[in-house]
């Protein structure tokens, strides 16, 4: 084996630039953050071949002080932290102090600055290698220019890893987008090969910051968006979630800051999806902006080279506001709600134009054969809670079954006109006018006209009606005839033995009767035809992970809306007015009555000035 010896100072930051230095996009990233951190209210970034030929970044900060321009360029040099009480609660972007000197380890950088307190500015430039520096005068204004050129120029097997002009301008058009989201208060412009791209002024009040977030995030996405607002216990969460119907093939439009700093974390990426669990059509993913601000010394932002990831204290406290906070927030929409916003003739179309055939046949699929009369009996849904009695929610399914089956047909549905005239106040959905081959409700309301899918509003109408009477009632718990035995590793033992009180309030009796092994004595009725190993290692899994498990009330969710789905009003159901009425009433005050129990919308509306286009009056 070799000697041991001391790196050179020029390896040692190429060592470094391989983990801050992974393509232009991670410069400007870090530049960025640099720039944010000194003050800055305006950044002007200036791209020339995707980023390897030139990035020029230039800010308004508070400047470097001439001796400081050297320094600035030297490996763990940072005026961000100075001693360890400061690193356990950072509150700046960067505060590693390798940004510099890995940037100019690989590229001739020039590094030029005006503190305002003399009459000139001083710029350090360097090329790599030996890493010496040259200072020099400079005319500057307030405020610092990085100028990286030719990147990776001594290290070419670097260089020939990048991708194509246009692919590396993606990615850093990507993290200056991140950036202007995190910092309202901050105005950025971008160039790119002498173009104008975007350009984005100081946003302070909210519609000037929906605005910036429309301009970043598409139009759509404001369009179809719930602002949220919550705090509680030293947790703050704020920023805008799209409705479950605005939904992504992709993972694409989610940006997520913590104490203004963009991270991917799977905790919060968790907790996100057990809150769109109940709405988003399968195969689905949800989008959002949103920032989560806390104690800085309760988050560790030291946990990866490049602070992508972060870690909680209490992980579990995170994650449960998080969940609560996006769930009642979803919840709490209501058809005046969405009325209110400017909408969309098609609000669940797919972003994508090619997802749209593959999505229409998912939708069909979904739905159930139809029926030529009456509903549909509970004996498939009900045999979910096994022969261990009739449960109250089997109980409750015939009166749901017959929530909307008036028999004699009432009198016509009064006419907005009249209402109109007589100052009585339109409801949001209106009021229905016919029926549309069994499967539609068309109703009338103030803007125009809505088309709503009978069977999906029931479905869900039934389904919030049996979770909140399952809610009510309480967990049934039974017994086993022969306790399962299951084997786990002691470290699942440990977590399950600790979070007991969690798996009794759910029903379940559990006892560690050796270091590798528990006891499973008594389950929930609503569970005994599921597979409950799996469904303990399945919690375990998840508490081991991220400190919290909603498997088991997602799995009773699960079984209830097959109830739903089996007792809801089927296609080709004949409804009268009145019956039409009461369902529209009835989706007007239920949680979620947005979308069905799949994630499939209920009803869209077709305004005035729509209808007008398409039969080209006015023009």
């Amino acid at each position: 084996m070799s000697k041991i010896k001391l790196l050179s100072p020029r390896l040692a930051n190429q060592i470094a630039a391989g983990e801050v230095v992974e393509r232009p996009a991670s410069v400007i990233k870090e530049i960025l953050e640099n720039s944010i951190d000194a003050g800055a209210t305006r950044i002007d970034i200036e791209i020339e071949a995707g980023g390897v030929k030139l990035m020029r970044l230039r800010d308004n900060g508070c400047g470097i002080e001439k001796d400081d321009l050297a320094l600035a360029l030297s490996r763990h040099a940072t005026s961000k932290i100075y001693q360890l009480d400061d690193l356990e609660a950072v509150a700046t972007l960067g505060f590693r102090g390798e940004a510099l000197a890995s940037i100019s380890s690989v590229s001739r950088l020039t590094l030029t600055s005006n503190t305002g307190t003399g009459s000139s500015g001083w710029a350090a430039q360097t090329e790599g290698r030996e890493m010496d520096t040259e200072l020099v005068p400079a005319a500057h204004p307030l405020g610092t220019t990085v100028e990286v050129r030719d990147l990776f120029f001594n290290t070419p097997a670097r260089r020939k890893f990048l991708r194509t002009e246009k692919t590396e301008y993606g990615r850093i058009e990507d993290v200056v987008k991140r950036l202007a989201l995190s910092r309202f208060d901050v105005a950025f412009n971008l160039r790119h090969n002498a173009r104008a791209i975007h350009s984005w002024r100081e946003a302070h009040s909210q519609a000037e910051q929906e605005r910036r977030v429309a301009q970043v995030c598409g139009p759509a996405f404001m369009e179809n968006a719930v602002h949220i607002d919550m705090q509680r216990s030293g947790l703050s969460l704020r920023g805008w979630v799209a409705l479950p119907t605005f939904s992504r093939s992709q993972a694409d439009l989610q940006y997520f800051y913590v104490n203004g700093r963009a991270i991917r974390d799977k905790l919060v990426t968790h907790a996100v999806r057990q809150a769109f669990q109940d709405v988003l059509f399968h195969g689905r993913h949800p989008a959002f902006v949103l920032y989560l601000d806390l104690d800085p010394g309760i988050v560790d932002v030291n946990v990866h080279p490049t602070k992508h990831e972060v870690r909680f204290r209490d992980g579990r406290m995170v994650h449960d506001f998080l969940f609560r906070s996006l769930h009642h927030a979803l919840a709490d929409v209501r058809p005046k709600d969405e009325l209110a916003r400017p909408h969309q003739s098609q609000p669940a179309a797919p972003a994508d134009p090619r997802e749209a055939g593959v999505f229409r046949q998912q939708e069909r699929m979904s739905f159930q054969p139809p029926v030529r009369s009456g509903f549909a009996g509970a004996g498939s849904g009900a045999a979910g809670f096994g022969a261990a009695g009739a449960s109250s929610l089997a109980e409750q399914l015939p009166a749901y079954q017959q929530l909307y089956s008036a028999p004699a047909p009432g009198p016509a549905a009064p006419q907005l006109a009249e209402l109109a005239s007589a100052d009585s106040e339109i409801p949001p959905l209106g009021y229905a006018i016919a029926q549309l081959k069994g499967i539609y409700i068309l109703a009338e309301n103030a803007q125009g006209l809505i088309v709503v899918d009978m069977h999906a509003a029931h479905e869900r109408i039934v389904y919030e009606r049996m979770k909140a009477a399952h809610s009510e009632a309480g967990l049934r718990a039974q017994p086993l005839l022969v306790p399962t035995t299951i084997a786990l590793s002691e470290k699942e033992a440990d977590c399950l033995e600790q979070n007991q009180p969690t798996f009794s309030a759910l029903g379940f009796e559990v006892q560690r009767v050796g270091p590798e092994s528990v006891l499973i004595r008594q389950v929930p009725v609503v569970l005994n035809k599921a597979n409950v190993e799996q469904l303990v290692r399945d919690v375990l899994s998840d508490l081991l992970e991220y400190g919290d498990s909603k498997r088991i009330d997602e799995h009773i969710n699960e079984i209830l809306a097959t109830m739903a789905c089996h007792g809801s009003v089927r296609a080709n159901r004949k409804l009268t007015i009145p019956e039409m009425n009461a369902l529209l009433r009835d989706m007007e005050i239920t949680e979620r009555s947005g979308q069905c129990n799949h994630g499939r919308p209920t009803w869209v509306l077709q305004s005035l000035d729509e209808l007008d286009k398409l039969f080209l009056r006015g023009q």
